[in-house]
């Protein structure tokens, strides 16, 4: 069996990215880590295997990919963001990597149409993550560099269209993704593989369990759950967790812990694992009572299982 815990950031993601991924990468909201992409792809894959993000934002998953002999196609809305994620293609090629890849510019839930008809039925592993948690997201240029008192955030938009999934609501997020993920179980082989990178988040003080509505969706798209493990967004040294927290995470902690919620860091990312089967089946879109189920399954006041440190 293996391990359920990876340890995906004995380095920092910017010492993961650096040399391997263009500068300008830095400034996307909600970058994948690495590490994450790699291993799945390390092992649930095999050179020469296809592998999909749908929502593919810098590119993570496929530089990853190219660099390990896979081919890759991502899907991504927003044209800056598609545009770096072909550059840090490029970028790869010109560093030895051996796989090829291709970006598409459009909405994900119409894949099927945006991705050639050669590649259905041909993929053999989804990597991809949700938008999610907002407050989770930026970075910061401090008084020293802005010549303001206090800190300025910047970087924490995917962008400003509205039709962008990052600004729906849970419910509609929910509808949405259930329909890329149904998508892309007709674009996977059988016995293809989905790795969902996901995590909760609380807003006014109630959790909001995105990973067991994502969960939910996969099912809903007709794709079969077969692990749920940790992916560490902290480091391990003798034996301990060692943090990693952007600015606003820690922010927000002890705002929160001044109020009398005990709050932790955030420590992990759930990785939700499916699989495509034979005998999986579904419908091609969300009806409104499966929306309410997912919804009801995504909004809780009881916390989740989860590393804290």
């Amino acid at each position: 069996m293996p391990d359920s815990v990876w340890p995906t950031a004995q380095r920092p993601a910017p010492a993961q990215r650096a040399g391997r991924y263009l500068p300008v990468s830095a400034a996307h909201p909600a970058k994948m880590l690495p590490a994450i992409a790699a291993q799945a792809i390390a092992r649930y894959t095999s050179p020469g295997d296809l592998v999909l993000d749908p929502m593919c934002g810098i590119g993570t998953t496929l530089v990853e990919a190219v660099h390990q002999g896979r081919h890759a196609i991502g899907v991504e809305y927003e044209p800056r963001w598609a545009h770096i994620a072909r550059s840090n293609l490029d970028h790869a090629t010109e560093h030895g990597a051996t796989g090829q890849g291709a970006v598409f510019r459009g909405d994900a839930r119409n894949l099927l149409e945006l991705i050639p008809q050669g590649h259905h039925g041909r993929v053999a592993l989804v990597v991809t993550s949700p938008p999610y948690g907002s407050s989770l997201h930026g970075q910061v240029r401090s008084s020293r560099e802005t010549g303001q008192p206090g800190v300025a955030k910047h970087d924490y938009r995917y962008g400003t269209d509205p039709a962008n999934l990052a600004h729906a609501s849970t419910d509609h997020l929910l509808a949405a993704f259930t329909r890329i993920l149904t998508q892309c179980r007709h674009l996977l082989r059988p016995g293809g593989t989905v790795a969902i990178t996901t995590r909760p988040w609380r807003e006014r003080g109630e959790l909001i369990d995105l990973p067991s509505a994502v969960l939910a969706a996969g099912e809903a798209a007709g794709l079969i759950p077969t692990e749920r493990c940790v992916a560490l967004l902290a480091g391990i040294r003798d034996g301990q967790l060692v943090t990693r927290p952007s600015f606003f995470q820690m922010k927000n902690v002890r705002d929160a812990r001044r109020a009398g919620h005990p709050l932790h860091l955030i420590a992990h990312e759930d990785l939700l694992i499916l699989k495509y089967g034979l005998t999986s089946c579904s419908s091609s879109h969300v009806r409104p009572a499966e929306t309410r189920a997912l919804q009801r399954r995504c909004t809780s006041s009881q916390p989740t299982d989860a590393i804290r440190a």
